[in-house]
């Protein structure tokens, strides 16, 4: 069963889109979906009553994997092979006093090989699992790493510091927030002016990818989800076989 939240808080999403021009509520509700006015969200509702998908600016948001089953996943053996995760590392262009916001930090594979690149700064690791913390903090005992901070965030705040991110890191886990609207507005707001924020997502647009579309994203759909929140998109690297790098900026005062 795929049980959604069956709430959203804020303004309408044609509000959200205005840029230049409004796209209204037919851009943000996928056919046959049930909205709320009042809400970003819109919902689709199977025959089972329980059964509710939940969707943001037309786009169906996917399940979070349990913890045992994420962990699994992301420390896979052929990862390294298939995501290519250090030549993502050096994709970041990282300055040695930057803060970094690794969000969905799940069991630190990103984590941990950004923080030796960032030794006077700080990686912020955030998880909504405390299981997935607690594997990190493990790990940062064990091998005496003393630049990374946990953060424990919810389903609608990571719980990050206002204007103190340099880089916010988002590996796979975006499509995932329950929340993203509500996500992205910390995210930002943590972000100093000129921060970045690279979204790392499986090509929506090719379907030869062995992935379940509702774990993809297009790069258009990216771009109008972040423009919402008033981030500026600078370019996609194409070095990934599978997965799109995008980069987004926050403006200067």
């Amino acid at each position: 069963m795929r049980t959604r939240y069956t709430r959203g808080l804020g303004l309408a999403c044609g509000l959200l889109l205005l840029a230049g021009g409004s796209l209204g509520w037919g851009a943000c509700e996928p056919p046959g979906a049930s909205v709320d006015s009042t809400s970003v969200y819109s919902y689709q509702t199977s025959e089972n009553p329980n059964d509710t998908t939940k969707f943001y600016m037309g786009r169906e948001i996917a399940e979070v994997a349990e913890h045992d089953t994420a962990a699994l996943w992301l420390e896979r053996p052929e990862r390294e092979d298939i995501e290519f995760p250090n030549r993502i590392i050096e994709a970041l262009d990282l300055r040695p006093t930057d803060v970094v916001a690794d969000i969905g930090a799940g069991t630190g594979y990103f984590t941990f090989r950004i923080s030796p690149h960032v030794p006077e700064g700080k990686v912020l690791a955030v998880d909504i699992q405390p299981e997935m913390l607690d594997q990190i903090r493990t790990r940062m005992e064990a091998d005496h790493v003393a630049n990374v901070e946990l953060l424990l965030g919810t389903v609608e705040n990571p719980n990050l510091p206002n204007d103190a991110v340099d880089l916010t890191l988002i590996v796979g886990s975006y499509h995932e927030f329950s929340h993203p609207h509500e996500m992205m507005q910390h995210i930002v707001a943590a972000l100093q002016p000129g921060g970045r924020l690279v979204l790392v997502e499986y090509r929506g647009e090719d379907p030869t990818i062995p992935i379940d579309p509702v774990h993809k994203m297009t790069e258009a759909q990216a771009r109008k989800e972040m423009a919402a929140h008033g981030l500026v998109w600078s370019q996609n690297k194409n070095f990934l076989p599978q997965q799109h790098f995008m980069i987004f900026e926050k403006p200067m005062r």
